[in-house]
């Protein structure tokens, strides 16, 4: 009796410590937190179990953990120790556990075959790696063989093996023939899951001697070739005219002719097989068969059906192809092959086995000292996986004992931990299929209170919404929370707050006497801390005054307003839709502050137009609908919408249906086109008209659907061109008998809120949709992926229900179905939804900054692994700030910016960044919880930068010979100083530029006095500053020397500043023309100046040509222009002599085609013709003259004997393969030497290696398997070596794409 009290008890406290389990402590992903807080190791990353290295490379053994101190590593090899120090071709990375073996440097891949296992160690505890098998990749020469040719015949099967050699991994295989090209497969022809090459029926055809067997080594990128198979067909007429020559007239002869065969299979013999396949791999089976006609291949599962969305058929429906098997897909599955002639079948026997797989994995466990918690490992796997348990890396049965800790089968439980329980503990499930080993640290810690959301934080709500006040907070033991309104207010409590546990403050409703100042309190029995945070309520954006349906007739204007009234401190923006879609790009499209007005309509613009007003906290819309039509042909005619239709009839009332019928009104001089009907449902949603369908304009009668468990009544709108009519009176009302619900909710969707929970949401079924009273839902879940039963629950009629105690972003299969107090609704389809995010884990790794100019960098970074995310990944986000510009000592606000960068993208640049100066940056990953924790912070530095202007250039105390210059550094620097450069020159009465004088100044200067100058003088000055990289922008200013010494001005009327020089003319443009140009200027001065234009041919020495301008304008067109001439010109006032302006000189277009002189009437070319001619004619006479005195010509009697085109070269560029001469004797090709129509290849012009085509190794090939290489036929083939090497050569690496 009292072992069985001591049962119940254990039992009892179990449950307990299971329930206590949920209040251990969660770590926010802080930064600045995780920096302070002491944290056992974690295996981060780390290399496959089962790690096949290429043997001519170096090994690299990943190992990467994190912890608080970081943790050092350890390696044990087979079990032992592995001392690293004392192997020198073997290194461990700096501040990680990744080992690098050195095989390129004279190590043995090997030698360093065997099991590693990594261990990650700090004063916390320590965490093991999983068991790395590391064997070097290993591809074997084929094994010589002497292969005797094959001569079947015609009709009979064949089957050609491969026997591939035994490599690691296996190789994929293929057949190609000499000239490199796949051999043809096909229904009759396929090559099977061994590599072998199967003949259903031989044809004549298939003859050749090219049969080659490939096999491809991915790990060493080789390729092995077997020996050419020979196969030569005999066909039946061949073998009658053969025998028939070799017999007299009266024997009887003649060889069978090829019959038809039913089925029989070639592989897998015999009638039954077996097939033993893991969960979760591809099961592959596969049935060849002989026959003729080629027999054709059908796969059934004996007592249940091939899997759907899963199943597929391969190599001519002769492989079946099962992916991600589970124990469900165990049976028997039959294969048949028929033909016109029978069919023969095999039966394979599939069992599914597994390899241990996590149901619930350990999670890591945070508490304070005195607390309880507990871990748990559940797996499974078939056969069942055995649970074991280590502490820090040793058998949990022989590690230091722990008062605290109690090992209960797959659960660790603990009670009143203390610090010095912090371990890592291990848990390893495993069966004869393998493993699983998981890591989860107990980490107890004692800390204070900590609140991480910022101090003053300013939250902006429309009034009616609801506001959340961040509390985010850690301390251990778990703090309390308690919020306060005020400094010195009362504390929070009642139904009007909702007080989450993450520690925000919920306000449903939030009124404007909700704003002010709120105060979050964490404590616990460490200490206490508070934050203040402060809440705003605005006014929410109204349209007061909506857009109105109108009708317009075509080429008319119409306007549709949009007055809106918002909060004052809110910025609203106005957006103007046509049809959901943005505004035709048109200029009749006018956009007012509170309207849009469209000009001469057309039947285009009718659509609906949409009004939306946006602000950083709200937006609303509303629409309206424009109708084009057309003009009235007379104004006697008059269009207008329809009269309401009347006397609405109900009849022929059954549970599904009713007929409606009506009277239709006038429909004033537009057709009616259609009749529009409409429902209420007085039972549920009374007052409120539903569309239910609409009939033609001729029809006055229709059949309508109905749903159960609704009161209808009817009414009809008529529609013509013009509009719709007003509603006719409701019909009678019919109320339907109730009925099982017909559909289920829509929109169904899992989405957690917390990393704990899931929260199952449903668009529910509206009133008439319930068909009956007492609507609810059956919601169903279950975890994807694990075998586990569904967990339902029957709610009322709501759209939510959230599960909680969930792992953190795990898939579930989710169902929600519809039931009424008739029944169930039709079984409803699954949705697969996610638990809660969580925070991401770590932080991108190896963070690196190239900076490429003095204003832009890239940013490189390691991605996270996916399983450290928690969530969906959002992407990447950059922090980068300036710390410090290098030319200047001021300090101001720092100002973090901040890049996104989606996806799982690894780099980005930076623009805009300030040269020369120092930055710091740091990565993170996002999810849709959040950000992860920040990479260490890098630190970077820009390149100087050319400088800005100046700030300011001031010339002050004119005198007769000097001008004083003053000036301000510039704002941005961007980088140091090296000088400032000054140019000048005079400007003249007619603003002519002098020559330039050039002065460079030292950078700590910032003024000058110039001196001996030319008195009464106007000087125009460049100024800019220069760092080593370059000179900045230049500033400009324009001063004059004075005339005289009275011309100094007295102090108190303005000394030390220049006087401007009136007047002034300048920035005279031309814009030339063929004969005419429009002369433009700007003018400063005294008003109502008279102005002149006078113009010239540039370079003649004519007088100027005057033209006066009438009034004060600034332009002028010049008429009567010669076209293509170039022309000076100037501007000037009336009245104030020598005054002008510079001069411009611009050119007039050339002349039309039209004006161009025809050549053929000019009297230079009709001499020209005329010489010619009589040069013609002369040498016609003297040629006449010398054929009549009888004047011979020598002929060449003998010809040059033309080459015998038989020992011509070859054309080089005749690309086929067969076309290349002898190695031994290099004599020209002939006719004969090219290769036979069939393709094949000579055996002494072939040979059974992809070496000996082309130029060594350097041949390449096409993906799909044909010779590109150049090559030549002069290389005479070198022996073969090495050929008892166990590596066989690379080919071609170009090949590995054939398969």
């Amino acid at each position: 009796m009292t072992k069985k009290k001591s049962i119940s008890a254990s039992k009892a406290s179990l449950v307990l410590f299971l329930c206590q389990m949920i209040s251990a402590l969660d770590v926010p992903l802080d930064s600045k937190l995780l920096e302070e807080l002491s944290q056992p190791p974690t295996i981060t990353q780390q290399s496959p179990k089962d790690y096949i290295v290429d043997p001519r490379e170096n090994i690299v053994i990943q190992c990467e953990a994190k912890g608080k101190p970081p943790p050092s590593f350890s390696w044990t090899r087979n079990g032992t120790h592995f001392d690293i120090d004392k192997d020198a071709q073997v290194t461990m990375k700096p501040n990680s556990g990744t080992l690098v073996i050195n095989i390129m440097n004279g190590g043995k891949a090997e030698a360093y075959e065997g099991v590693y296992q990594c261990t990650a160690r700090n004063e916390r505890g320590a965490a093991i790696s999983n068991n790395i098998v590391i064997r070097p990749s290993r591809s074997p020469l084929w094994t010589k063989e002497k292969l005797e040719p094959n001569q079947v015949r015609e009709g009979d099967s064949l089957v050609l093996h491969c026997r591939p050699p035994v490599g690691l991994p296996p190789p994929i295989i293929f057949w190609m023939d000499n000239a490199f090209q796949r051999l043809p497969q096909s229904e009759r022809v396929s090559q099977g899951l061994n590599g072998d090459l199967y003949f259903s029926n031989v044809q004549p055809e298939d003859t050749r001697e090219d049969y080659i067997c490939y096999a491809r080594f991915n790990h060493t990128q080789t390729i092995q070739q077997k020996q050419p198979i020979s196969v030569k067909v005999f066909s039946m007429d061949s073998l009658n005219d053969t025998i028939a020559a070799n017999l007299s007239d009266t024997d009887v002869y003649g060889a069978r002719p090829v019959t038809e065969r039913q089925p029989v299979l070639l592989t897998p013999t015999g009638s039954t097989s077996t097939k033993v396949e893991l969960r979760g791999n591809v099961l592959l089976l596969e049935c060849i068969a002989a026959g003729l006609p080629t027999p054709v291949i059908r796969w059934i599962k004996e007592g249940g059906e091939l899997p759907a969305n899963r199943t597929f058929f391969e190599n001519f429906k002769k492989t079946l192809k099962i992916i991600d098997v589970s124990e469900a897909d165990s049976g028997n599955y039959k294969c048949i092959a028929r033909n016109i002639l029978g069919s023969a079948h095999h039966v394979i026997s599939v069992t599914v086995k597994a390899a241990p797989y996590w149901i619930t994995a350990p999670r890591n466990l945070v508490l304070s000292p005195g607390e309880d918690g507990t871990l748990i490992c559940r797996a499974n796997g078939n056969p069942k996986p055995s649970i074991s348990w280590l502490a820090n890396g040793v058998p949990i049965a022989i590690a230091p004992e722990d008062p605290s800790r109690k090992v209960d089968g797959d659960t660790i439980i603990f009670s009143h931990v203390q610090e010095r329980s912090s371990a890592v503990y291990q848990c390893n499930a495993s069966n004869e299929y393998g493993y699983l080993l998981a890591n989860a640290f107990v980490n107890v810690l004692a800390e204070p209170p900590r609140i991480l959301t910022p101090a003053n934080k300013l939250y902006q709500v429309i009034a009616d919404s609801p506001a959340l006040l961040d509390c985010a907070y850690f301390g251990s033991p778990k703090p309390e929370i308690e919020w306060f309104k005020g400094v010195k207010g009362s504390i929070l409590h009642g139904s009007e707050y909702i007080f989450h546990d993450n520690g925000t403050l919920e306000i449903p409703v939030a009124q404007k006497d909700s704003t002010g100042a709120y105060t979050c309190v964490a404590r616990n029995k460490l200490g206490k801390i508070q934050n203040e945070v402060q809440l705003e309520i605005k006014d929410p954006t109204v349209i007061i005054k909506q857009p109105e349906y109108k009708v317009i007739q075509r080429y008319g204007q119409v306007s549709f307003e949009c007055i809106i009234k918002h909060d004052s401190t809110l910025l609203p923006t106005v957006i103007w839709l046509k049809d959901n879609d943005e505004l035709p790009d048109d200029e009749r499209f006018l956009v007012g502050k509170d309207n849009l007005t469209i000009m001469n309509v057309t039947d285009k613009d009718d659509g609906t137009y949409t009004c939306i007003v946006n602000t950083t906290l709200d937006s609303v819309s509303a629409s309206a609908v424009l109708t084009v039509v057309a003009a009235p042909p007379t104004p006697a005619i008059i269009y207008a919408r329809p009269n309401p239709p009347f006397d609405l009839e109900l009849t022929g009332q059954l549970e599904r249906s009713v007929e409606l019928s009506w009277i239709p009104g006038d429909e004033n001089n537009s057709p009616i086109t259609n009749f529009v009907i409409e429902y209420e449902d007085g039972l549920h949603e009374p007052g409120l008209w539903h569309y239910q369908t609409e009939v033609p304009g001729t029809q006055t009668t229709v059949q309508l659907k109905l749903s159960p468990y609704v009161n209808y009544s009817f009414r009809v709108i008529a529609v013509n061109e013009i509009g719709r009519s007003q509603p006719s009176e409701p019909s009678e009302q019919y109320l339907t008998k109730s009925a099982n619900p017909d559909e289920n909710p829509s929109n169904v969707q899992g989405i957690g809120s917390e990393p704990d929970n899931l929260v199952i949401t449903w668009e529910s079924l509206k009133g008439f949709q319930s068909n009956g009273p007492g609507l609810q839902y059956k919601v169903s879940w279950r975890q994807k992926d694990v075998d586990d039963e569904w967990t339902s629950v029957i709610v009322a009629n709501v759209s939510k229900y959230i599960v909680s105690g969930t792992p953190t972003f795990v898939p579930y299969e989710i169902k929600v179905q519809a039931l009424n107090d008739l029944g169930y609704a039709p079984e409803p389809s699954e949705v697969i939804g996610h638990s809660g995010e969580d925070l991401p884990m770590v932080a991108p790794g190896n963070v690196q900054v190239h900076v490429i100019n003095s204003t832009l960098a890239k940013v490189h970074w390691d991605p996270v692994p996916l399983k450290t995310v928690r969530g969906h990944l959002q992407g990447y986000k950059v922090y980068y700030w300036k710390v410090q510009s290098l030319s200047r000592r001021s300090r101001r606000h720092v100002e973090k910016k901040i890049l996104t960068f989606k996806g799982n993208k690894t780099f980005g640049m930076l623009p805009g960044l300030e040269p020369y100066s120092t930055y710091k940056l740091n990565v993170r990953v996002a999810n849709g919880k959040g950000e992860g924790p920040a990479s260490p912070d890098k630190v970077f530095r820009t390149p100087e930068g050319v400088p800005s202007s100046p700030s300011f250039l001031k010339i002050t105390n004119p005198t007769l010979d000097s001008l004083t210059l003053e000036w301000g550094s510039p704002t941005h620097p961007n980088g140091v100083l090296t000088s400032y450069i000054l140019k000048f020159q005079p400007i003249n009465n007619t603003h002519e530029l002098g020559p330039l004088v050039e002065i460079r100044i030292p950078a700590n200067e910032s003024s000058l006095i110039l001196k001996n100058l030319n008195y009464s003088t106007r000087y125009k000055f460049y100024f800019n500053a220069q760092t080593s990289v370059g000179s900045g922008n230049q500033i400009t200013e324009e001063a004059v020397t004075i005339m005289d010494e009275a011309g100094i001005l007295h102090p108190a009327v303005g000394a030390g500043k220049v006087q401007p020089l009136y007047p002034r003319i300048r920035n005279v443009t031309t814009a030339a023309a063929e004969t005419y140009a429009n002369i433009s200027w700007e003018y400063e001065g005294p008003d109502h100046a008279n102005f002149y234009v006078e113009y010239g041919v540039a370079g003649s020495k004519e007088d100027w040509k005057k033209e006066i301008v009438n009034g004060s304008r600034s332009f002028f067109v010049l008429k009567g222009l010669t076209p293509g001439t170039a022309y000076k010109v100037r501007v000037g006032a009336e009245g104030l002599s020598g005054f002008r302006s510079s001069e411009d000189v611009f050119e007039t277009g050339p002349a039309m085609a039209s004006r161009q002189v025809d050549i053929a009437t000019q009297g230079w070319f009709i001499g020209l013709m005329c010489a010619v001619a009589l040069l013609i004619l002369i040498l016609l006479i003297v040629c006449f003259i010398r054929r009549n005195k009888g004047g011979k010509y020598p002929v060449k009697e003998k010809e040059d004997a033309h080459a015998d085109p038989e020992i011509q070269p070859m054309k080089e560029d005749d690309g086929t393969f067969g076309e290349y001469s002898d190695a031994e004797d290099h004599k020209p090709l002939k006719k004969g030497s090219r290769t036979p129509s069939d393709r094949t290849v000579k055996k002494e012009d072939s040979d059974d290696s992809l070496v000996d085509y082309g130029e060594g190794v350097n041949g390449q090939f096409n993906e799909d398997g044909s010779f590109i290489g150049q090559y030549s036929g002069k290389k005479e083939k070198e022996p073969a070596e090495g050929n008892e090497s166990s590596e066989a050569p690379s080919p071609v690496n170009a090949m590995n794409s054939f398969v």
